[in-house]
């Protein structure tokens, strides 16, 4: 039986949406009309586009549109222009704290959101056992469209590194865009650092029910788009302080097989960011930086992940903060020979159960990059960071 069948639905009376813009003036104006025109009119809408100071001029635009249109039916739209840009959590948040209505929506300008979806948040939204809706690219009947493969790993990672690194359950906690009922942030303090507000929402609103819809992402046809090493950057900052403000709670935490499951989610993490680094680094090696044969450049990809993940397992993993070079240089060595131990443990496995076994390879691969990483992970917990394998 659906748990929404448990209490009657509770119509949604007032809408706010929020439309955060940089440079978007291709765009804006298409997205509002879209978005007025598939509005239920018993809904009181506001739509509250949040620019920085857009070279282009959107902001302007959008003042022209309300004063042409004040007179029509439809949503009301509000325009908050910020002196510069600042991120687009911060914006979000702007416009979260200048929202009137009861359920808030955020989505982009660029069409990559399509606000037929709106219609299908708000029907969820309508259900007590609901909290927070998810238009997600990667449940049943989402995808993403136009994305090229560079494009498509980056996200791939970032969502991981979400999920295991701060404990999110959801397929997409990288999405923006979503739904969600006003009073749920009620108290909450939000440091808005970063690309994606959702997360922070996530992290910070333990017990909400989440529900995740289906929706195609297409890949914007006008304007550029925002991704760049500044964001990166941003995401990189802000998924750390999260997991600072996860560890003030999870420190409360005396189960010992949590606290043992969630170091080696943060430690497959890391070996995940680890795959990014080394395909990162020998792509620039092999193409783009210099000339060097392409085995060569994977040999330069490979020490390069190697030490970020030593450094990154050091840091978050198991929380060392003692970066004396003797110390530091041996943990270094250890960790390069467990993670030699590792490959040559996978090798010989993957060869054991082809050849005596007969499975078929990519079964083989699995099993032995499973194993290899359990053994990984278990011999630098003990030897190399000195801390107790069940613990």
């Amino acid at each position: 039986m659906n748990s929404y069948q448990k209490k009657p639905a509770q119509r949604t009376r007032s809408l706010s949406i929020i439309v955060p813009t940089y440079n978007e003036s291709q765009n804006i104006l298409k997205i509002l009309d879209s978005v007025g025109k598939i509005l239920p009119s018993w809904i009181k809408t506001e739509i509250i586009v949040v620019d920085d100071s857009s070279p282009d001029g959107t902001g302007k635009v959008v003042e022209e549109y309300v004063k042409k249109s004040k007179k029509e039916s439809g949503p009301s739209i509000e325009i908050i222009h910020r002196e510069q840009k600042r991120g687009l959590s911060s914006a979000i948040l702007a416009g979260i704290q200048s929202a009137k209505g009861e359920t808030v929506v955020v989505m982009d300008s660029d069409f990559s959101h399509p606000p037929q979806i709106i219609q299908k948040m708000i029907d969820e939204l309508q259900h007590p056992e609901c909290d927070i809706v998810v238009a997600s690219r990667y449940v049943k009947g989402g995808s993403v469209t136009g994305w090229p493969f560079k494009r498509r790993l980056i996200s791939k990672g970032a969502t991981r590194i979400a999920q295991h690194g701060l404990g999110i359950k959801i397929k997409d906690p990288m999405s923006g865009f979503f739904a969600f009922k006003r009073h749920i942030i009620k108290n909450v303090k939000f440091d808005a650092i970063g690309y994606k507000m959702l997360l922070e929402i996530l992290v910070k609103t333990k017990g909400v029910i989440v529900k995740e819809i289906p929706y195609i992402f297409t890949n914007r046809k006008s304007g550029s788009s925002k991704l760049n090493m500044s964001v990166a950057f941003d995401y990189v900052k802000a998924v750390w302080k999260l997991y600072r403000y996860g560890k003030s709670i999870r420190e409360k935490e005396k189960r010992t097989s949590v606290r043992f499951l969630s170091k080696a989610g943060r430690f497959y993490t890391v070996g995940a960011s680890g795959l990014f680094v080394n395909y990162l680094v020998s792509f620039l090696f092999g193409t783009v930086l210099s000339n060097l044969w392409y085995l060569h450049a994977n040999m330069v990809g490979i020490i390069f992940s190697i030490t970020s993940n030593f450094i990154l397992n050091k840091v978050w993993t198991f929380e060392e903060k003692d970066f004396g070079i003797r110390k530091t240089l041996k943990q270094y060595c250890l960790f390069l020979s467990f993670s030699g131990i590792g490959a040559f443990l996978q090798l010989g496995m993957v060869y054991y159960l082809v050849e005596s076994h007969h499975l078929n390879y990519p079964i083989s691969l699995l099993l032995a990059v499973a194993i290899a990483s359990i053994g990984n992970f278990i011999l630098n917990k003990r030897w190399t960071f000195k801390e107790r394998v069940w613990s």
